[in-house]
């Protein structure tokens, strides 16, 4: 889909106070816009920053300016990504009231497009948004769906799923890991034999663990934990999966995913999105003990969700209307195309970008194709490189990559972030950009591939 044309906003009339803020109307001139790339209105110009980049460095084929953001280093780590002039300019809506109908009509049509972006048609799921990060995830899970003393099987990949594990601990949940060597993720078998053995409340899997770009297999092991231990609810952890691997939420029979906005959905940090079965919900009514959270009660926010998506004002905490305009618009962008384009996209060029790795005599943590991200790639450096002496020659050429954060190799490799508007609109150039950069880096570090 060719990018629409977007060097022509004005700031005093953005796409989110169009049409007098009414919903309807905004969300077809964001539509058209989108898709028949017209533009809207007069040139927004923007004070340039402090050029931190050696331009001497940079590739000398540039693609054509593709934003009215002020030049700034390319951000490929995995979360927060780069993001669309559109959805920036969402957040400079005008302050208005969070149970007012304008922004009540906003927030119910958003919490309807996540129902198509997680692929449920079911009426009992319900879908939440609500302000905090991707960590508050976990804290929904562990505050509403599991009580202390039950039983809990979590899966892990990494540094994430360890987190997610030592959260459910903290609300008195007795934790079992099933741990993989750095770079792999358990296996059918044993995960069979652990359910098999005990029975579990709940069980989670971190689709994509960040740390090691390990990606985990759902629908097998949804089949699996419903054959093996039908009342285990499958809940999982799509922080960095969501918007960029497939996640088919009814068909898979998953119980929760929880995630963010700042990653493959492509809207700055604050909110944690979450999408929760009625097997879920059934289950959080029928605790013996009250939500061990106030702000984190998914029996307060439930009916608020629901409200809002019945476009009813509603009210238990104040929700951040900016932040959700942004979300509403990034949403919109992803729902013009069928979903499964974008994963195709990603899957494309997440191929594209492990060969050249390859290609460079590198490794990754996750060996094994089947075990790879889409979204991101986690690299081993030559024995020779220092992640701290590499990433900032990167930076250098204008490239932003992260460091490696798993306990038992974090010094050992980096990050490569490709999610969202960096790999879908290819005409940025930002792929060519970051491999090239790596390529000069690590020769400026004195490697040479064997």
């Amino acid at each position: 889909m060719p990018r629409p044309n977007i060097n022509h906003i004005n700031p005093s009339r953005s796409i989110s106070n169009a049409a007098n803020s009414n919903p309807s109307s905004r969300l077809s001139l964001i539509s058209r816009h989108l898709v028949d790339q017209q533009p809207l209105n007069t040139p927004y110009t923007t004070e340039r920053l402090p050029n931190t980049i050696d331009t001497s460095l940079l590739p000398k084929t540039t693609s054509r300016k593709m934003s009215s953001q002020p030049e700034h280093p390319t951000l490929l780590i995995p979360g927060p990504i780069e993001f669309d002039d559109a959805v920036l300019h969402s957040m400079s809506h005008y302050s208005e009231s969070h149970v007012g109908p304008a922004f009540v009509a906003t927030f119910g049509e958003t919490l309807s497009m996540l129902r198509k972006l997680f692929q449920t048609t079911d009426p009992a799921s319900q879908p939440f948004v609500i302000s905090g990060s991707g960590t508050l995830g976990w804290d929904l899970v562990a505050a509403n769906l599991v009580e202390a003393g039950d039983d809990v099987l979590v899966l892990s990949t990494g540094y994430f799923s360890d987190g997610f594990a030592d959260c459910l601990g903290v609300y008195g949940a007795k934790v079992t890991e099933i741990k993989a060597p750095v770079g792999q993720r358990p296996q059918l078998p044993e995960i069979e034999r652990a359910l098999s053995e005990k029975k579990y409340k709940v069980l989670t899997v971190t689709h994509v663990d960040t740390s090691t770009g390990v990606l985990s297999e759902l629908k097998k092991l949804s089949e699996l934990v419903h054959r093996v231990s039908p009342d285990t609810l499958v809940i999982v952890d799509g922080v960095c999966s969501v918007a960029c691997e497939e996640i088919a939420f009814d068909e898979w029979k998953l119980d929760g995913v929880v995630t963010a906005s700042q990653k493959a959905i492509g809207c700055p940090a604050g909110l944690s999105i979450s999408m929760f079965s009625g097997r879920a919900i059934q289950t959080l009514k029928n605790r013996k003990t009250p939500p061990s959270s106030y702000f984190g009660s998914l029996k307060n926010w439930l009916p608020i969700m629901q409200n809002y998506e019945a476009k009813k004002p509603s009210y238990f905490a104040t929700p951040s209307p900016q932040l959700v305009h942004a979300l509403h618009t990034a949403l919109t962008q992803i729902l013009t195309r069928p979903v499964s384009e974008r994963f195709a996209k990603h899957r494309e060029a997440s191929d594209r970008i492990k060969k050249a790795v390859a290609d460079l005599g590198l490794k990754q943590l996750a060996a094994n194709p089947d075990d790879q991200a889409h979204g991101m790639t986690a690299i081993y450096l030559p024995e020779n490189v220092k992640g701290t002496e590499l990433l900032p020659k990167l930076g250098s050429r204008g490239v932003v990559f992260a460091g490696g954060i798993h306990k038992e190799v974090a010094a050992k490799y980096i990050r490569f972030g490709h999610m969202g508007v960096s790999v879908l609109e290819p005409e940025r150039g930002h792929v060519e950009k970051a491999l090239k950069a790596l390529e000069d880096g690590l020769a400026e570090c004195g490697y040479q591939k064997a």
